[in-house]
């Protein structure tokens, strides 16, 4: 009669008390309570988390599609700052309001897929474009005294093992 997982949404005491009014007091009446107002009473509770389940669904969907506009919107707004700057270059005052306005960053790329639906890349997906221009410089990673030597260490030994050679003079 009733689901005993851990979705349902009747509790197992409850579960438990409509079982004995469907098998031993199920030819029990009292007043306003038997084992058919209390089936139906349970039928109506299952009805509306059936309904709860549906729209927290739609809410889900309803918030990504939100999250979707707004990114689209924060590029395109994007795009129109950096173009209206560009045209602003030569009116100061309208520059400096330009110049004012700070957008996000977007936080991620909404690509058109050939059905219309909107696809989200993620940015370090491997189908993601390189990166242009020379690829950094490597550093030597090794310690600055390799050796474990102190820094007064490291000074002294080397004025003693190199001592100042004098110059030929000039002839």
């Amino acid at each position: 009669m009733f689901d005993a997982n851990e979705n349902d949404p009747i509790s197992p005491a409850m579960r438990a008390l409509l079982e004995v009014f469907s098998t031993e007091l199920s030819e029990v009446k009292f007043p306003d309570v038997d084992a058919e107002v209390l089936d139906e009473a349970a039928a109506r509770v299952k009805a509306q988390a059936d309904a709860v389940t549906q729209a927290q669904v739609a809410l889900e969907a309803a918030r990504q599609a939100l999250g979707e506009s707004q990114e689209a919107l924060l590029q395109k707004g994007q795009r129109a700052l950096a173009y209206a700057r560009v045209f602003a270059e030569e009116d100061a005052a309208l520059s400096t309001k330009l110049e004012a306005i700070s957008l996000p960053r977007a936080t991620r790329k909404v690509a058109r897929v050939e059905g219309g639906a909107p696809e989200v890349a993620a940015q370090n997906d491997e189908s993601a474009p390189k990166r242009r221009g020379r690829p950094p410089k490597a550093r030597p990673s090794a310690p600055l005294f390799a050796d474990g030597g102190s820094p007064e260490a490291v000074v002294a030994a080397e004025t003693v093992e190199a001592p100042v050679a004098a110059r030929p003079a000039a002839a």
